[in-house]
């Protein structure tokens, strides 16, 4: 019997060590970015630590902000490699931005589980969303961040994130870009629908305008799949411009991950910021990507 139980015990350890090994790639901060990464705590959810990537450009601030929300990649999301979108991180460095990129619950270095992938989409973004709140609540306290300027952006799971938080979003935020947005489970029930329903029911409760784009042969939300859901949000009482870049490369749901990709997007962004007053002049030609 004690022969079993130190068997049991040593493979209760080896079990522990093996996880704890198995960490999200660790990713060197470019300091010649501004990058840096804090934990802010969500004390809404227990005290859950959320893995937060900074950039900011030279000066003292107030900046104004971006935040941009990340996507859920192919297995476990403790796996997952922090947020980094250099292409959109570059763009608005140079125009002065600080830039937000928070891993929510589950995701990369941050505590707590993730929220689980059943049917139920509407509920899994407003859950993902409160992770947001936090975000920006810790946001409204740092002396370099201007949150009376702010943007939000979110590609995939980031995107159905954003439209989520947009139904109760700070006054300070004044642009939402939506990136191939979405959620598509694998529990074996029409997820389809059930993106439809999501936004439709995001729509009726969402009073600002955001910017959708999805491609031709997005691998995750193809035409058949978005267009009804785009339909559900509008006819709700949504506002949103949806884009339809046609095809990118050999999957357009990576488009907003992509230098290739600025062209089909920033110029829509950019016309929508100064639209809302917000700066677009390039102040910091540094961070211009040079290949």
């Amino acid at each position: 019997m004690a022969g079993r139980m130190k068997c049991f015990l040593i493979c209760l350890i080896f079990l522990y060590e093996s996880i704890a090994c198995a960490q999200a790639p660790s990713i060197a901060v470019d300091l010649s970015l501004g990058e840096s990464i804090v934990f802010i705590k969500n004390e809404n959810k227990w005290g859950v630590s959320l893995e937060t990537t900074i950039f900011r450009p030279e000066g003292l601030g107030p900046f104004p902000i971006a935040v941009l929300n990340h996507g859920k990649s192919l297995g476990n999301n403790v796996f997952q490699a922090r947020n980094r979108p250099l292409p959109a991180v570059r763009e608005l460095l140079q125009r002065g931005y600080a830039v937000i990129a928070p891993m929510r619950q589950g995701f990369a270095g941050s505590s707590g589980a993730t929220i689980g992938d059943g049917c139920n989409i509407e509920a899994n973004g407003n859950a993902q969303a409160q992770d947001i709140v936090a975000v920006v609540d810790w946001l409204k306290k740092q002396p370099w961040a201007d949150t009376a300027r702010m943007i939000m952006m979110g590609q995939s799971h980031g995107g159905l994130t954003t439209l989520a938080y947009a139904q109760n979003p700070d006054s300070g935020f004044k642009v939402f870009v939506n990136f191939a947005g979405g959620l598509r489970t694998t529990r074996g029930c029409n997820w389809e629908q059930s993106l439809k329903d999501a936004y439709g029911s995001y729509g009726a409760k969402t009073k600002v305008e955001s910017i959708w784009f999805y491609g031709e042969n997005d691998s995750y939300f193809p035409p058949s799949v978005i267009n009804p859901a785009y339909a559900a949000y509008i006819a709700s009482g949504g506002k949103a411009e949806l884009i339809a870049f046609g095809v990118f490369g050999s999957d357009a749901h990576s488009m907003f991950a992509r230098y290739a990709g600025l062209p089909i997007w920033w110029k829509h962004v950019e016309a929508s910021m100064a639209a809302k007053g917000l700066p677009t002049r390039i102040v910091n030609s540094q961070y211009a990507f040079n290949p």
